[in-house]
């Protein structure tokens, strides 16, 4: 029977929770803010009585929120414009969503304090993206609808809202930031967090199912009522500030405590993010010199280049201000500054390994024989890098969350972790919360960039890093899986498995699967093999390659994507013609000899050993 006929299926929804009406009160529709959901196709219900009305099931509905999951975030497509996907991340969607959120918070208070709790606070920021004034007002609803207060931080970074659950007078008792990092504008996104930090996938799987069934019940009745407008409030300048107290303490300039920056020139490009409040709210009220900053105002359509320290545009244009102005350094933000990128004065872009080596000779400094935690892959001269200064090099699994994760059970355990950062650019220090802020991260070096002047060097940052070598190759390939979305995961998951039992049972000669310290990539790529393991998120493997004539002289790094169909393969290379010779054996002794080639597209693969390049 058809969902709008369900008499179960409608009295269940009639007696949740309503927000009354009246004159006083805006609608969402009256805040420019509408619902919608088609009815162009007859939905099976089963139905369990009205008892059980949480027990409906509707299949593709359930499965619509569920795959808006991605790790620790959910992100979709919540424009129309790209091409093969359609909008999924709508208003309902999100309401669902938020709601799911705010009852676990409420429901994790609770459990935490022992009794029933009140007044519990959430606020909500969002990067500059044309969908989120339509999207803010769907998550409002929805934390209304769960009971809690909601504060509206407007535009915002990602660690923003975190610090909002910290630093006084705001300590929210949880936060929401809306946004997809440096993906198109079409799409967007949620990331949450409470005060202990973000949310694990795991915690976010939860939600997502909860959030399903929600959006599956109402399908014939979506809330239209927000009962309390959202209470407007300025962070920034406070998160704002206490990036600057912490500059000026730390440097403590003898000459000028308050403009420690005087007499250094600092450009940044945020990309049309959200970054630029740290040109006109850090740098310039420290003395700074930051003309020749670029893309500073927000702009959700990102016209100039994708917000991204990862992007060879962004690091380009980036140089090149650097460069004709003399500057001291450059900075690259992503759209909602978790993640960040520098060059240095002499036009040297720093990101990916160059990155992590910088802020571990930074750390090193600070705090000696620290463990360094980073994704598996990061190159072996980069773990030479860290070894000869003193620390430690703990490889780990691909996604930052993962990352950081893994630097805070080693704390736990008494390994003193400092530091944990992914090849893409986020990273999190133990002194900052364990919080990936590319801000923060900026903080550090310009610290350390003006306590080298103070004590006498006429160097730039960059030498920090110049004895890293590079390695001589280094390529990625995509593999698509070819498959029904819904089972795109587990074909995934095979083929990775594949690949590691190929490597366990010696069949691609030379190669055997990594390990470093007491992470093993027999349980899922450099997974604990401690009494608590982390769960996996996605599949991936590391194998070490080795040949008579040049010894251990690659690697290759097969995992599973959390955003997309696919699945990505990273080589590195310490001789010329390793990665195309390793490219080969992976095609011919392994793709093709297992057969999982049948289910994957492996074009990119095909052309790369044959051409020895990708087009």
């Amino acid at each position: 029977m058809a969902a709008s006929t369900s008499p179960n299926f409608s009295t269940s929804l009639h007696n949740k929770t309503k927000f009354p009406s009246s004159a006083g009160k805006k609608t969402l529709h009256q805040l420019g803010f509408s619902f919608s959901v088609p009815f162009n196709k007859s939905i099976c219900v089963k139905s369990f009585g009205t008892a059980k009305y949480d027990e409906v099931v509707v299949d593709e509905e359930l499965d619509k929120i569920r795959r808006l999951q991605n790790g620790s975030d959910v992100r979709g497509v919540a424009l129309e414009g790209e091409k093969g996907r359609t909008v999924d991340l709508t208003p309902p969607a999100v309401e669902a969503i938020s709601e799911s959120f705010g009852e676990w918070v409420i429901n994790g208070l609770k459990k935490e304090q022992g009794y029933p709790v009140e007044n519990v606070r959430v606020s909500l920021g969002r990067d500059p993206r044309i969908t989120g004034s339509k999207l803010s007002v769907a998550v409002f609803a929805g934390l209304a609808r769960a009971g809690c207060m909601v504060f509206d931080m407007g535009l915002a970074t990602t660690p923003a809202c975190f610090m909002s659950t910290l630093l006084p007078p705001f300590v929210y008792d949880a936060s929401i930031m809306m946004t997809a990092s440096h993906l198109p504008y079409t799409r967007n996104g949620l990331k949450f967090f409470t005060k202990r930090g973000g949310l694990t996938s795991t915690e976010v799987e939860e939600i997502c199912d909860k959030a399903a069934r929600k959006y599956a019940n109402r399908m014939a009745k979506v809330s239209t009522l927000l009962s309390v407008l959202p209470t407007k409030v300025d962070f920034m300048s406070t998160y704002a500030m206490h990036l600057r107290e912490i500059i000026k303490e730390r440097i403590n300039h003898p000459l000028h405590y308050d403009t420690p920056l005087q007499g250094f020139q600092i450009i940044v490009n945020a990309g049309n993010g959200s970054g630029g409040f740290f040109t006109w709210d850090v740098l310039d009220k420290l003395g700074a010199d930051t003309f020749g900053s670029l893309h500073l105002n927000p702009d959700g359509m990102f016209p100039n280049h994708i917000p991204n320290p990862e992007d060879k545009t962004a690091m380009a244009l980036t140089r090149a201000a650097v460069l004709e102005n003399s500057a001291d350094l450059g900075i690259v933000f992503d759209t909602d500054v978790d993640r960040s990128g520098v060059v240095d004065n002499k036009g040297n872009p720093i990101n990916g390994d160059k990155l992590i080596a910088l802020m571990s000779a930074i750390v090193l400094r600070e705090h000696p024989g620290s463990t360094i935690v980073t994704d598996a892959r990061t190159s072996m001269a980069l773990t030479r890098f860290i070894t000869d200064r003193g620390g430690h090099h703990c490889l780990y699994r691909v996604g930052y969350r993962n990352v950081i994760d893994k630097g805070v059970q080693l704390n736990s355990d008494g390994i003193e972790t400092h530091l944990m950062m992914e090849t893409s650019g986020h990273g999190a220090l133990k002194e900052n919360y364990f919080l990936d802020d590319g801000a923060y991260m900026v903080v550090k070096i310009i610290i350390e960039m003006v306590r080298m002047k103070l004590g006498g060097s006429r160097e730039g940052i960059g030498s920090l890093i110049e004895d890293l070598e590079e390695p001589y190759e280094s390529v990625e390939l995509r593999i698509n899986i070819i498959s029904e979305p819904r089972l795109a995961k587990a074909k995934g998951s095979e083929a990775i498995e594949t690949f590691r039992n190929y490597v366990e049972e010696g069949r691609l000669k030379g190669w055997e699967l990594d390990s470093c310290g007491d992470c093993w990539v027999s349980e899922g790529c450099l997974v604990d093999t401690n009494d608590a393991p982390a769960p996996i998120d996605a599949q991936m493997y590391r194998a070490k390659v080795s040949n008579d004539r040049d010894g251990q002289h690659g690697w290759v790094h097969m995992r599973q994507s959390i955003h997309n169909p696919n699945i990505a393969v990273n080589l590195q290379s310490s001789v010329q013609g390793g990665c195309l010779s390793m490219a080969r054996a992976f095609r011919d002794e392994f793709l093709q000899a297992s057969g999982v080639h049948t289910f994957l597209d492996i074009t990119q693969v095909d052309r790369f050993t044959e051409n020895g390049s990708i087009p």
